[in-house]
């Protein structure tokens, strides 16, 4: 019957309309069925008059769901985000990938051997961030993240945070989840915390999001979720909200992960709010274990660790690709902004590549710091191009709050800017320097045997286009493509001086350089432009005096996980106070302990791995 006919059109039509999400069209539902269960009781004539009949019936309806999404249109392609009460309709939703240890050279439109065409594409569509900054590991970058300050106003500046460590974000300090939840967004995280979790009120739902499914330490098995910090000391390590999720085992993370950010989007609609998702992945951090199907388009890589490396990497596309179809076919896509980006440099060692930038992750040279990133999103203004105006992770807190609509002056001490309109409508960054970190702890080897006045401690700072770099700021070498299956020694034997006639590494304590002319950190102008040099360091003796102190307490034995049934959980009760107020430092008496067990044996087995290390430096 002729009923049938328009039905199955404008079901067809129905399924082809991209504007909204199907839950949209209520009226259009309604009124097929009333269409096919009312209309046979009535007899129509076929011809000219049912067709025109039914032909004005479909223009009707298709009126009204034309104007339903083109009254959602003008609301998503509003530029102005309003202000005042929570609730505007013009929120967009915020999905932010964090992804772990992707290098310079880990990704398809810097490196097209690595095969990552979901990225490229969202990336070629929106905004590639070619000037943007993050910090050298995974605490620094997370907490900066989600505090939007820098590391020295924390107490995290030195190195992570790792699982036995009573350390978290310090409690007086507000974050992006909570100041976007103030602002009527639903916060949610999947994937890795690193930000501690000692007591309860470290865990991430209890420092803004409504929801949590991950891990906490800082690297967990991608099958089997145990996460070591020592020999035998290891445990269980994937959390749902508040309990241990039991049971996940034999799943590979980098897929459950995007399942449960999936499945988030699924149980909610567009509708009812404002969405802040934040998937941070464990991938591509070791253990290197992709699965085996991935490996096969790179079989002809001949260095197996690059080889795994970079199957992990295509993993990170596939999940991507899944979580964009997801904000499409859920209706979220036309009013979301995707933020993608890395927490750090590669580890050369473990397949990663920072190829050409100099160094790796951990350290202060351009490849442990300078991030892959990009933005995507219908709401950019200017979108397909290359963006190289100056940004740093810290930036995407008074960022994200302002898209929301947030009161970012209830944030007191951010360290960040707001850059969207330098993002979207490629406008001039409102940052001009950035601090990379001061570490007080971290010790040059010289500091000991010299008394000149030299910087010894480690630090790195960028003032317009001039980086300066202090004490010791890691292993400063350009690690080239792994190129060679094998090496008769270990990975690091790869780096090498720069030239044969610098100075040695353990003599040298400054280092100037213009990353403009020169990114690769070539050229250093430290003799040149002692100018410079000194206005630097008096910008970093600035940053110094607001400085809180360093928060680096030492192991705690309660957090074995033998303790806890297996797995890394809070140990400390909420009401118990904090041992320890600053910074923990081995005493004297166990540097003696340690000098007086050297023999004679270790210190020969020591000189032959130093010469043997060098000897291989040569000659590679």
């Amino acid at each position: 019957m002729w009923f049938y006919d328009l039905r199955s059109i404008l079901q067809r039509w129905h399924a082809r309309v991209k504007l909204c999400p199907l839950r949209h069209f209520s009226a259009l539902s309604v009124f097929l069925v009333l269409f096919e269960s009312v209309l046979p009781c009535f007899a129509f004539p076929v011809g000219a008059v049912t067709m025109q009949a039914a032909a004005t019936v479909l223009s009707v309806f298709l009126s009204l769901d034309f104007l339903s999404a083109q009254s959602q249109s003008d609301r998503m392609n509003s530029s102005n985000v309003q202000t005042g009460e929570t609730g505007r309709k013009n929120q967009p939703h915020i999905i932010f990938i964090l992804i772990d240890d992707q290098g310079y050279n880990d990704i398809g439109y810097h490196n097209p051997t690595i095969i990552t065409p979901t990225l490229d594409k969202l990336a070629a569509e929106g905004v590639i961030l070619e000037n943007y900054y993050v910090q050298p590991i995974c605490t620094p970058s997370r907490s900066q993240l989600m505090t939007g300050r820098y590391q020295i106003h924390t107490g995290l500046q030195h190195s992570i945070i790792r699982p036995r460590q009573p350390s978290c974000l310090p409690s007086h300090m507000d974050t992006l989840p909570e100041r976007l939840r103030q602002a009527g967004y639903a916060t949610h995280m999947v994937g890795k915390w690193h930000l501690g979790f000692y007591r309860k009120a470290c865990l991430p739902t209890r420092k803004g999001f409504d929801s949590f499914f991950g891990s906490l330490t800082g690297s967990v098995d991608y099958y089997n979720y145990r996460s070591c910090d020592g020999p035998g000391l290891c445990g269980y390590d994937l959390h749902d909200n508040e309990s241990v999720a039991w049971g996940q085992e034999g799943k590979y993370s980098t897929m459950l992960f995007t399942q449960r950010a999936r499945k988030i989007l699924e149980s909610r609609s567009p509708m009812d709010g404002p969405l802040f998702l934040l998937l941070s992945l464990q991938a591509v951090h070791t253990p290197l274990q992709p699965p085996k199907s991935y490996i096969y388009p790179y079989r002809n890589m001949a260095n197996v660790a690059r080889r795994k490396f970079a199957a992990m990497v295509s993993t990170v596309d596939e999940a991507v690709r899944n979580v964009t179809y997801a904000l499409r076919k859920y209706g979220y896509y036309r009013n979301s902004v995707i933020i993608y980006s890395t927490d750090n440099g590669a580890q050369p060692f473990t397949g990663g590549s920072n190829w050409p930038l100099r160094g790796r992750k951990g350290t202060y040279w351009e490849g442990g710091v300078r991030g892959v990133a990009f933005v995507h999103s219908p709401l950019l203004k200017r979108r397909k191009r290359v963006s190289r105006a100056l940004l740093h992770i810290t930036d995407w807190f008074p960022t994200l709050v302002g898209l929301a609509g947030g009161n970012i002056t209830q944030s007191q001490g951010l360290d960040g800017f707001d850059v969207w309109p330098a993002i979207s409508e490629g406008k001039e960054s409102p940052r001009k320097e950035i601090l990379h970190n001061i570490d007080p702890l971290h010790k040059h080897p010289t500091e000991s045997k010299s008394r000149d006045d030299k910087p010894r401690k480690k630090a790195a700072i960028r003032v317009g286009d001039w980086k300066l770099l202090t004490g010791d700021p890691g292993h400063g070498d350009w690690v080239p493509l792994q190129m060679l299956p094998t090496l008769p020694g270990r990975w690091w034997n790869l780096e090498r001086s720069s030239s044969p006639l610098s100075k040695p590494p353990s003599l040298k304590t400054v280092w100037l350089f213009n990353i403009r002319s020169d990114p690769f950190e070539r050229r250093d102008l430290a003799d040149q432009r002692p100018d410079v040099v000194q206005q630097l360091l008096e910008r970093l003796a600035h940053y110094n005096r607001t400085a809180v102190p360093v928060y680096f307490p030492p192991d705690d034995p309660r957090a074995n996980p033998s303790r806890h049934g297996g797995a890394w959980a809070p140990w400390v009760d909420g009401e118990e106070e904090a041992k320890y107020q600053g910074v923990y430092k081995k005493g004297k008496n166990a540097k003696k302990k340690k000098k007086k067990k050297k023999c004679r044996l270790c210190k020969l087995k020591s000189f032959f791995l130093k010469l043997n290390t060098g000897m291989m430096s040569n000659g590679i």
